[in-house]
């Protein structure tokens, strides 16, 4: 399951050293609804290797604003505490698989 990111707790989980994967969603958002279960998928399958969480961007506006997230949904891919990939909008899996890929 994916962990849940608030403006309290980012911080902590982008300084634990593994890959990280932020899912930035709304639960209005269309969009997001398609790729929710995906990023859940992700969350099982790279179990121990990276740590996936989602961000509710209606809840936790200081996180999503520190890093400009102005389109949902977007996933943003983290390594040592910085960003190095972007995905704005639903793809299929395979896309994600291939950045987090890149990740490890």
């Amino acid at each position: 399951m994916a962990l849940e990111i608030t403006n309290s707790n980012y911080k902590e989980v982008l300084a634990e050293g593994k890959p990280v994967v932020i899912d930035f969603w709304a639960p209005w958002c269309g969009p997001c609804k398609m790729v929710g279960p995906i990023i859940e998928e992700l969350a099982e399958e790279y179990k121990g290797q990276i740590v996936v969480g989602k961000c509710d961007v209606d809840e936790n506006d200081e996180v999503s604003a520190e890093y400009g997230i102005r389109n949902i949904p977007t996933v943003l891919f983290f390594k040592n505490g910085e960003i190095v990939d972007k995905q704005v909008g639903a793809v299929s899996k395979s896309v994600f698989v291939e950045k987090i890929e890149k990740l490890l």
